[in-house]
């Protein structure tokens, strides 16, 4: 298994974009909560099983990032065990849409295409990027740029999302 430093680089590989990064703390928690109650709706168990898997696996690569994934991932829970199941369909839908929308201001398709770990790693990299603006974790997010660059506006994108 790779290291958290690995995993987020690879990560923020196909997300450098602010844009793209805005976009996805929507539609992360909205997917997350939405997976979190789909399971639930199927049963309750299966919610807290698939959340507390997740949060072995981050526990496993960083002390203090698990314990923050493990707040919000039964915090998703929580909010998904309220919404039933149309909610929880429909929160997943959207949250894709915003997701999708964020990876063309970036320009490159998500992460998940090409590892399907991507799929964990989406809720660790905004978590760990809200501690970034924070001010948290400097040697991390210096660890990260290095080798992903540092985050900026796709000016491709840019110029085409601005033009008449």
């Amino acid at each position: 298994m790779k290291d958290v430093t690995a995993y987020l680089t690879e990560y923020a590989g196909y997300h450098r974009d602010k844009r793209n990064i805005a976009t996805h703390f929507v539609g992360i928690p909205l997917i997350v909560i939405a997976v979190a109650g789909l399971f639930a709706a199927a049963h309750p168990y299966a919610g807290y099983a698939v959340v507390l898997a997740a949060t072995v696996f981050y526990f496993a690569l960083d002390l203090r990032l698990g314990l923050v994934m493990a707040l919000f991932n039964f915090g998703a829970l929580e909010i998904g065990l309220q919404l039933g199941l149309w909610l929880s369909v429909a929160s997943f839908v959207l949250g894709w849409v915003i997701q999708f929308v964020g990876h063309w201001f970036e320009g490159k398709k998500p992460a998940f295409v090409d590892d399907l770990v991507g799929l964990l790693i989406g809720p660790l990299f905004i978590v760990t990027e809200a501690g970034f603006m924070l001010g948290l974790r400097k040697p991390l997010q210096a660890a990260i740029e290095a080798k992903a660059g540092p985050t900026r506006i796709n000016p491709r994108r840019a110029a085409t999302a601005s033009a008449p």
